[in-house]
């Protein structure tokens, strides 16, 4: 699963990183971000460059009656993604990019009374940005407003994030991003050639490290989420 992360580069230095053309979203650094929140998404139209912009996070298809189905769609297995109604079409004609430069997952320390949950940052050690694979859908309203969000694709842990959590985001190497990006090419055929690039993301580039609990509220977002602690009983 992924709940959290973080996302603390600059409009610029996103557009540089992933070649946008186009951007349809001003934001600052974010250090919390959570599920129903907008947050900055990578799209290639087909008669146009890379665009980027806010989707909610919390996938609300287009067939949806109400928007609550969000809440239970912030993450899609890559698993499945060919096979569950809400994600095969998605996954042939909306991908996109979640750019972020870390996340978080809880992992659980002791046993009994005493067991508690503490918090990690994971982010690459180059401390660059990257991305996580994604797919969005665009849902109306019943006054025919438009709303677009999103789903972050899940995998299997990699050897460090199986000591902390059965799952973690697919992360996309650099490489595959315009693959995944180009949605021009729909022939079913790709889909083995898709789920692949859905694998754990090297081991060896990633580090991890405590956080204060204070990631634990939604509503805290400041840079102190991402400093590291010894340990965690504050």
């Amino acid at each position: 699963m992924c709940g959290r992360y973080t996302q603390t580069q600059s409009v610029a230095q996103i557009v540089e990183r992933f070649g946008v053309q186009q951007i349809g979203f001003e934001f600052g650094p974010r250090y919390n971000l959570a599920p129903s929140q907008p947050v900055a998404t990578i799209t290639q139209e087909q008669a146009g460059g890379r665009t980027l912009d806010a989707f909610r996070w919390g996938l609300i298809p287009s067939w949806a009656k109400d928007q609550s189905i969000g809440h239970k769609m912030i993450n899609a297995r890559a698993e499945t993604l060919a096979e569950k109604p809400s994600f095969k079409s998605a996954l042939l004609r909306r991908r996109c990019l979640v750019p972020a430069d870390g996340f978080y997952e809880w992992k659980k320390e002791g046993s009994g009374k005493t067991a508690r949950k503490q918090p990690l940052r994971i982010h690459l050690k180059s401390g660059e940005a990257f991305a996580f694979a994604g797919l969005w859908d665009e849902w109306h309203s019943p006054d025919g407003s438009p709303l677009r969000s999103c789903t972050i694709i899940t995998t299997a842990p990699n050897a460090l994030m199986s000591e902390i959590h059965n799952r973690m985001p697919a992360i996309l190497r650099p490489e595959d991003e315009a693959a995944w990006l180009d949605v021009a090419a729909n022939d079913r055929d790709d889909v083995p050639h898709l789920l692949h690039m859905l694998r754990p993301y090297p081991d060896e580039a990633l580090t991890a490290h405590p956080v204060s609990t204070s990631v634990n509220s939604p509503a805290f977002d400041a840079e102190e989420c991402i400093a590291p602690v010894e340990s965690e009983d504050q």
